[in-house]
């Protein structure tokens, strides 16, 4: 007999290369580069657009048109059943030389996504880390001659993204954006709610 370690309860996490076409992307950066006026805390090279509804732009409808069978598909996972699934905000951010994006999750929804609109310099790769507060060890074994795996490491770096990936997880995963040593970084986020979810005769209907 061999043993076998089994993970139990993973969080799923969706890569999806070339979501949006090369001519989509260049027209999203064309767009809303200029209109990312609004200031974030974490940091001044730090600016977004507004949020915005799929329905507000033309270039938006078109991503969201691709984007959602992934969500559809993601959500499988997370609940088990294909569900319908709407985009309910989408915004642009641009991150400049030095900017960084403090660790935070999304509210108000069930699955979020990052598509990446230009290149991403190794250094400001988006990081996944375990909950603040979870349900490890107090006591923590961390020195030189740790070796770091699945159920031990406290985050998670994402894979260098091309322009026009898309990333999928859950709304509540932690995640942030380390300072930007390279160029100016731009990315289309979303956030996004199944039509509905149902629990023995429970049932809540969601509205984008």
């Amino acid at each position: 007999m061999t043993d076998e370690v089994i993970g139990l309860f993973p969080i799923p996490l969706l890569r999806a290369p070339g979501v949006l076409p090369q001519p989509l992307v260049n027209a999203l950066v064309d767009h809303f580069s200029t209109r990312a006026l609004e200031h974030n805390n974490s940091s001044e090279a730090l600016s977004h657009t507004r949020m915005l509804q799929p329905a507000d732009s033309p270039l938006f409808v078109q991503a969201a048109a691709l984007i959602t069978p992934k969500v559809a598909e993601f959500g499988r996972l997370l609940f088990g059943e294909n569900l319908g699934w709407a985009i309910k905000e989408m915004w642009v951010n641009v991150l400049d030389t030095g900017g960084r994006q403090a660790m935070h999750n999304h509210a108000n929804s069930f699955a979020s996504g990052v598509v990446y609109l230009t290149e991403t310099h190794e250094s400001a790769r988006t990081v996944f880390m375990k909950s603040p507060g979870g349900h490890d060890f107090t006591l923590k074994n961390d020195h030189a001659g740790v070796t770091t795996g699945p159920y031990n490491a406290e985050k998670w770096v994402s894979p260098a993204p091309s322009p026009g990936d898309l990333i999928l997880f859950p709304s509540y995963l932690m995640h942030a954006v380390p300072p930007n040593a390279g160029g100016r970084r731009i990315s289309l986020a979303f956030n996004a709610i199944p039509t509905r979810l149902e629990s023995w005769g429970y049932t809540l209907s969601f509205n984008a």
